[in-house]
């Protein structure tokens, strides 16, 4: 029996992504297999060792916003506006029937917005002080896609950003789980967001060696678990989930589209950037998730892999899974939607929770793109290049980020 006590609905999906910007664009193209990554568009790459992103590409930030607002916000968070909006829209869940202060709203971002601070601190060394845009702090600090969010939507509940590295979405998207079963709020938007195309930025994950040089081949540069894989590409995008009481969905008689049944947190406390080898603090969050969820790892029918594509975070993260599943590790169904969308980094945790819940919804695991040689050293049950039909009733999304943050979410289909 599912325990309602400890479940919160799922009931609105939002999406911002170089595949599809609504729920049913973005599935339709995930489980299609369609890749995102192309040659960057934003800036000249050409100096570049990756020239390569998953941009999203035509993005329209008016078809929510009107000029002034849109002027006003860095990219990051416009593309959280315009995902919160569609999420809200897709759970047909009326705001102005609301009370306000039980409206909350969580979105991270692991970097904010580089795009405004690079172009100004430019121009500040250039014309010095006086010159720096009157709304650059405004745009860069982290918690403006959350309160953007709350602005345009006329949100007064609890209102915060969440920086976790890559952990971010998965870390929001729990928290927002919590503030619901303490009772503050009824409804939160959760998710996160990142837009972090940028020639600083680049060259940054570059010099740290982690960024794919895939550049004539791009479509197939982002290869998770492969023993070809040279590194992750660079993604940008933003993911909400509609999260609600149960008591409140019923009420309103929403689709609930699944259940957000556990989340696990640890820390490898290990390096800035490595993660913890073995694996051990990573299947420690794995383990902590199932345990909130009250269920075991026969209960899991997928798991949406952190799977960045870089040599070392692979092989962890399989560590991780063998500690944790023990020999169901090498059983139970394993794909990453890194493959197609590339590394969003503090929106990859909710894009990729969006994507497990409608695999539930729908019984269909997309695939896992460009996965040609198998690895000995990840050797799990990774979904290949085609989507497999399959009847799960609960999945784990990982998070792995940068300083050994790991968040694991649980979630179960709605009976």
């Amino acid at each position: 029996m599912v325990d309602h006590d400890r479940s919160v609905a799922v009931t609105g999906i939002g999406v911002q992504t170089s595949i599809g910007c609504t729920r049913s664009s973005f599935w339709e193209n995930l489980v299609a297999g369609k890749s995102g990554v192309r040659p960057i568009r934003a800036f000249d790459a050409a100096l570049q060792k990756s020239r390569i992103a998953s941009e999203v590409a035509d993005f329209d930030p008016l078809v929510v916003l009107n000029s002034k607002q849109a002027r006003r916000m860095a990219r990051v968070s416009q593309l959280a506006v315009c995902a919160a909006s569609e999420a809200v829209k897709d759970a047909g869940l009326d705001l102005g029937r609301e009370a306000p202060a039980r409206v909350g709203c969580i979105i991270g971002s692991a970097a904010g917005d580089y795009n405004t601070l690079e172009e100004q601190l430019f121009r500040f060394e250039k014309k010095g002080p006086g010159s720096v845009n009157a709304l650059t702090v405004p745009k860069v600090i982290p918690n403006m896609p959350a309160a953007n969010v709350a602005l345009t939507l006329g949100i007064t509940g609890p209102n915060f950003g969440v920086s976790s590295a890559c952990a971010t979405g998965g870390h929001a998207i729990g928290l927002a789980r919590a503030i619901i079963l303490q009772g503050l709020v009824d409804v939160v938007l959760a998710g996160g967001t990142e837009s972090t195309i940028t020639p600083f930025v680049l060259d940054g994950y570059s010099s740290m060696g982690v960024l794919s040089q895939r550049n004539g081949d791009c479509e197939s540069a982002s290869r998770p678990f492969d023993a070809d894989r040279d590194g992750f590409v660079m993604g940008e995008g933003a993911g909400v989930l509609v999260l609600e009481s149960m008591e409140h969905a019923k009420k309103r008689d929403a689709e609930i589209l699944a259940l957000v049944r556990g989340l696990g947190m640890t820390c490898d406390a290990y390096s800035v950037a490595i993660p913890e080898p073995t694996g051990k603090t990573a299947a420690g969050a794995i383990e902590l998730a199932l345990r909130d969820a009250a269920l075991n790892v026969e209960d899991i029918g997928f798991i949406n892999a952190h799977g960045t594509s870089t040599k070392a975070n692979d092989r962890i993260e399989t560590n991780a899974v063998r500690h944790a599943f023990g020999s169901r590790a090498q059983t139970v169904p394993v794909s990453s939607n890194k493959s197609m969308i590339g590394h969003t980094l503090g929106a990859a945790g909710a894009i990729e929770a969006a994507a497990t819940v409608l695999t539930l919804l729908h019984g269909i695991i997309p695939p896992n793109i460009n996965y040609q040689t198998p690895d000995p050293e990840c050797d799990l049950n990774i979904i290949g290049n085609h989507a497999v039909e399959a009847e799960v009733k609960a999945a784990i999304s990982n998070s792995f980020g940068f300083g050994g943050q790991n968040a694991v979410l649980v979630f179960t289909r709605f009976p």
